[in-house]
């Protein structure tokens, strides 16, 4: 008999595995509802639905393994790395969904959600002022005009399956819509920067790279509360807290 592996939970979801069968619970079937919607429009692999019974969602595991995992290096061949670059164009490039997604949310949320948190953060003690303000002023470069693409909006490299030098899937859709293409870009090389390179070989097309910075300094600024209250460990080696690092 398949064992139960409990692959993430917290408060707000979980998600286990039985055998090739992923169950994903999911305290706010909206995002349940967006990833159900995003996956049949997607001209990339993603994981195949068996069934829905709010609030469970369950999924077909994809072949291949993840291209890698934020804090660990990554064992995947740069041509891997660019057929994920690639992959992304091809679902930047798109019919876009006629819904925001979690990287099209507007300049001005972004900006009082990064006031806020850059205050708790100094407040709180949980990082230096001067990291702080330093990241802020990196992250302003991500605030300015974008065109609308159809992004993933939560593309962790850990979402990325590859066999071989093959994109296999592509799962966890339920912050896709329309959004900043460039934000997709940065959460996949977030804590791998020396990857940037080959994702952006594969692309194929000229992007901002201080946009793609910014983004890493935003996303951590913006994601280091969410992860220490849920659980998880930002200042873990090669984490949130050492992409801020790195900015110094």
């Amino acid at each position: 008999m398949d064992e139960v592996e409990v692959v993430v939970a917290h408060s707000e979801r979980a998600t286990l595995r039985v055998g090739d069968v992923f169950l994903k619970v999911d305290a706010d079937q909206a995002r349940i509802d967006v990833e159900v919607g995003a996956m049949p429009l997607a001209p990339v692999p993603t994981p195949r639905i068996l069934w829905r019974k709010p609030p469970v969602l369950a999924i077909a595991a994809v072949p291949g393994t993840a291209l890698g995992r934020l804090g660990e290096p990554s064992t995947a061949s740069p041509a891997a790395w660019a057929a994920a670059g690639a992959a992304v164009r091809k679902l930047h490039e798109a019919p876009l969904p006629s819904w925001t997604g979690r990287a099209g949310r507007s300049l001005d949320e972004l900006a009082a959600d990064l006031d806020g948190e850059c205050e708790w953060l100094v407040a709180n003690g949980v990082l230096p002022a001067g990291l702080v303000d330093r990241n802020r002023q990196v992250a302003q470069a991500a605030f300015r005009p974008w065109t609308s693409a159809f992004t993933h909006g939560d593309l962790q490299l850990s979402h990325v399956f590859v066999d071989g030098d093959e994109v296999t899937g592509i799962i966890d859709w339920s912050e896709a819509g329309r959004g900043d293409a460039l934000y997709d870009l940065a959460i996949l090389t977030l804590g791998h920067e020396e990857r940037l390179g080959d994702v952006v070989t594969g692309y194929g097309i000229e992007v901002d790279l201080d946009v793609i910075r910014a983004w890493w300094s935003l996303r951590s600024l913006l994601t280091v509360r969410w992860l220490t209250e849920h659980g998880f460990d930002p200042s873990a080696q090669g984490c949130e807290v050492d992409v801020l690092r790195s900015r110094m």
